[in-house]
């Protein structure tokens, strides 16, 4: 396998080498190289995770959990294995604060039936920030319909940054959690979620951090950061779709009660009463994408060999060029200019409905986002229905966003 080879903090990735080992990156799209500037909807695969599933499925496929045959054991070994990488890769103090789900939307949902129905009552409060994705405000908005709590929204700046102050003052003695994205899917912004988590925590307000974004692009560390709950999602970390993980810490695992029931998850069983079985597996009833975790194992295996820390780089000096290639562009009209932001390129252009943006770019060859990115709220915010988005991944190079900037002049140019 042609893989890069470990790189020490600090070393440049060869980007042109990390894209030739994304085998759909060698296709056409209308006829033209593709350049794809969605990886904030979905990153593409490396060989090295086609392979680890196609190999599970050929070699070591089984029952996981379930069986006292060879196989089974080989597969839950496998499967164990991938709790144990998560656990690693965001800095976690035992496997068993890693529950593994669907994606960052599932353990979102898990903590507001789970951990959030049990908590709040009648005048209760759950703050968010303005600039959260569906997923972090539609589950709790039902859980507070339910319960009779409602949501506090804390404002952001023009910049795209969160108010610090108006967070800090929406923090009241009514206020049962804070849940806020990391990195926001549609500016760019990283938030201070270990300031913010410090500012909940000092109340004892517990905080969950929406990590989709941000474990793909940047170093995380849980434990650092200090939070209670940390959702990430496979399929964006270059891994398989259909699996993600919830970090949460013990004692709060070990107070919350199921939130869905059936097999693998008890520990006994009688038409009279149920007992559970410990933690994760309390949370994972049912038969489980063993195939996903293998693939999502193979993923952080492979960004650890790239470096989260030049990951990260690789990402600020593409953003850098490309926020200055499109703002040499006067129709363009670019969203989020925090100080500390990863490789998402939001903007508008004069006069042209983004889905036309979207149109034009296709044509070209060049892959983007165009919609409200289920961030309606934030459309809101900027007033506007849509934005047109680019968004980076490791195998994007300074030619991507060449041609990202030569689509949108003919864009300009066709509907002027």
């Amino acid at each position: 396998m042609n893989r890069p080879a470990l790189r020490p903090a600090g070393a440049r990735l060869d980007a042109e080498r990390v894209r030739g080992e994304f085998p759909i990156l060698r296709r056409t799209q209308r006829g033209k190289p593709l350049v794809y500037l969605d990886s904030a909807a979905t990153a593409q695969k490396p060989r090295a995770v086609i392979d680890a599933v196609s190999r599970f499925y050929e070699e070591s496929y089984a029952s996981v959990h379930r069986g006292v045959y060879e196989l089974s054991e080989r597969a839950t070994r496998l499967y164990e294995g991938a709790r144990e990488r998560v656990r690693g890769f965001l800095g976690a103090a035992e496997a068993r604060e890693i529950v593994f789900v669907r994606n960052a939307t599932e353990a979102i949902n898990l903590v507001a039936w789970s951990f959030g129905r049990a908590r709040l009552g009648p005048g209760d409060e759950v703050l968010l920030t303005a600039m959260e994705h569906h997923a972090n405000i539609v589950p709790w908005q039902l859980v507070c319909e339910e319960r009779g709590a409602r949501l506090r929204v804390a404002a952001i700046h023009d910049s795209g940054e969160v108010d610090l102050a108006a967070l800090e003052a929406l923090l009241s003695e009514r206020t049962r959690l804070v849940a806020v994205s990391h990195v926001s899917n549609v500016l760019g912004t990283i938030n201070p979620v270990r300031e913010i988590t410090r500012l909940a925590h000092a109340r004892g307000v517990p905080v969950l951090v929406d990590g989709a974004q941000a474990a793909p692009r940047i170093p995380v560390d849980v434990r650092e950061i200090g939070c209670d709950f940390y959702a990430i999602s496979g399929h964006k970390l270059y891994g398989p779709s259909g699996i993600g993980a919830l970090y949460a810490r013990a004692a709060l695992l070990e107070e919350m009660p199921p939130w869905q029931g059936g097999g693998s998850m008890i520990e006994s069983v009688s038409f009279d009463k149920t007992t559970f079985a410990g933690i994760p597996t309390r949370f994972e009833a049912g038969t489980p994408n063993a195939e996903g975790a293998v693939g999502l194992d193979a993923a952080l295996d492979w960004l650890g060999d790239l470096g989260m820390e030049n990951v990260a780089r690789h990402e600020a000096e593409l953003l850098a060029l490309g926020t200055g290639l499109l703002d040499a562009i006067p129709e363009v009209r670019l969203y989020g200019r925090a100080a500390a932001k990863t490789g998402v390129l939001s903007f508008t252009v004069d006069g042209v409905h983004a889905h036309d943006v979207g149109t034009v770019l296709d044509g070209e060859g060049v892959a983007i986002r165009a919609g409200h990115h289920c961030a309606q709220p934030l459309m809101e915010r900027y007033g506007v229905a849509a934005m047109a988005r680019a968004s980076l991944g490791v195998y994007n190079t300074a030619g991507d966003l060449e041609r990202l900037a030569a689509a949108l002049r003919k864009a300009v140019e066709l509907f002027r």
